[in-house]
């Protein structure tokens, strides 16, 4: 069925424009392209999909499932670009990185393989993670089922939440965008927050161990100098 038109600019209208012409499949098409690009928002796409649905132009369910089908190649798309990176080409980028010590790395990497599957089910549905955590899955190898299984388990739920939203919401669809604005901000400040303790308390122990050599090496100077007869 083609939809109504419908007059929006910017992301949303680029996104009910695929719709207009290829129904839920383009609603899909739009989600897969948000788990590439995050900075194409879900909580603007899913629920103007929810909108459509609500006005009869696409399939509700169709729009869930066809939105769930594109988060989920999205996400395979970016377990391979982990998984061709690989653990070796990940520390070695991650040894260039200033105040990041390899010891950071596989503690993070040790975390990851204890609690992999809750981290790929859950991280679906925070704001920015949601298409990062694909990343260290393909880096760790994280077996493809597993990691297809609870990544469909975890977009489908905040596929769900975001499409029925729309939905009931109807012409006021986009309430949703701000709400959920205003988490994704929350999340972003305390992954800032996050990095700036970590760089200060790094360079407040880099600078104490450094201090500490330096009253090392000055003291066994001292010890090692020849005493002066008399």
């Amino acid at each position: 069925m083609h939809m109504a038109p419908v007059e929006l600019d910017g992301i949303a209208g680029w996104a009910i424009g695929l719709m207009e012409t290829m129904g839920e499949v383009g609603a899909g098409i739009a989600i897969a392209l948000e788990n590439l690009f995050p900075p194409l928002p879900s909580e603007v796409i899913l629920p103007l999909a929810g909108f459509a649905a609500s006005r009869g132009d696409i399939s509700l369910w169709g729009a869930v499932l066809w939105t769930t089908v594109g988060s989920v190649v999205g996400a395979l798309a970016l377990y391979g670009v982990g998984a061709l990176l690989g653990r070796e080409r990940t520390l070695a980028l991650a040894a260039k990185l200033p105040l990041v010590k390899l010891d950071d790395i596989e503690k993070a990497e040790g975390w990851f393989l204890r609690h992999g599957v809750k981290t790929v089910f859950f991280g679906r549905m925070i704001p920015i993670f949601r298409s990062l955590i694909s990343v260290p899955a393909g880096v760790e190898r994280m077996r493809i089922w597993t990691f297809l299984l609870f990544t469909s388990l975890g977009s489908l739920i905040w596929n769900t939440v975001f499409v029925m939203a729309g939905y009931l919401l109807g012409e006021n669809w986009s309430l949703v965008e701000q709400y959920v604005g205003v988490l994704s901000k929350v999340v972003l400040g305390v992954c800032v927050l996050a990095v700036v303790w970590f760089v200060v308390t790094r360079f407040t122990r880099e600078r104490r161990s450094g201090r500490h050599r330096a009253d090392r090496e000055s003291e066994e100077q001292w010890h090692g100098e020849p005493r002066q007869r008399v």
